[in-house]
């Protein structure tokens, strides 16, 4: 097999690693939030930061999940600087202020390796208001990896559920000969997957319960109008900042 196959083959082996009782578990969580009239927030750093992104105000999605997100998150203000960003405890402070952290809430901090300081501070803070936390990272790796946090502990040995997402160590899955380092990080296609999976259980836990949550219906297509929409974001507009004109804060 050529380098593309052996990497489609690399992304088939990691879904096909998922393991279903853990999102269970996590779908748990997300539903008792849900149910309690809470907020789903959903933090990474990084690449990972794109994972909050992807289950963020996306058609087919929920609507009640708040995305942490940042210049300094991402690559806006230089890449060495993200990298800097997440590697300092008192990041959290220049972040945390501006959300709105409640016990009914529920919590997903992305961190493929787990061992880096600003995720596993958020999920500390987290946990200090009294939600669950679901971590999704690279299990394997971070078993392996020493801890960057003051505490010593890595985000999986804070968290209430660990979604795995089974990806090689380093992430890269892919090896060709004369090129000194691995190709193809797979933690992304995988992170998406188990969020989107475990959402998706969620939804029909609640369903069921004759409790189905709101979900975002695409405008680009059917009968949806943008005032529609509007009007679903300003029944969140209290609990999430990027929901209100402008994404001002409090």
């Amino acid at each position: 097999m050529d380098s593309a196959e052996r990497y489609l083959a690399s992304v088939r082996r990691a879904l096909d690693d998922i393991c279903f009782e853990q999102v269970e578990q996590a779908a748990g969580v997300i539903a008792e939030a849900l149910r309690n009239d809470g907020i789903i927030h959903v933090f990474g750093s990084g690449h990972s930061s794109l994972l909050a992104q992807e289950v963020f105000f996306r058609a087919g999605g929920l609507v009640a999940v708040n995305a942490i997100l940042d210049a300094r998150l991402g690559f806006e203000r230089g890449a060495v600087e993200s990298t800097e960003f997440e590697r300092r405890v008192d990041s959290a402070d220049l972040l945390i202020h501006r959300e709105s952290f409640r016990t009914n809430d529920a919590g997903v901090v992305i961190s493929n390796s787990g061992r880096n300081p600003l995720p596993i501070e958020i999920a500390v803070r987290m946990n200090a208001s009294g939600m669950k936390v679901i971590a999704l990272t690279n299990l394997t790796q971070s078993r392996q990896s020493k801890s960057h946090h003051p505490s010593g502990k890595r985000l999986f040995e804070i968290a209430h559920v660990i979604l795995d997402n089974h990806c090689p160590c380093g992430d890269a899955a892919i090896t060709i000969e004369g090129v000194p380092a691995a190709l193809g990080p797979l933690s992304t296609i995988a992170g998406a997957a188990l969020l989107h999976s475990t959402f998706l259980r969620a939804v029909e836990v609640l369903a069921r319960e004759g409790r189905s949550p709101d979900v975002f219906v695409t405008v680009n297509m059917g009968s949806l109008m943008l005032d529609d929409l509007k009007q679903l974001l300003a029944r969140y507009q209290n609990r999430i900042r990027y929901y209100r004109p402008g994404g001002k804060a409090d």
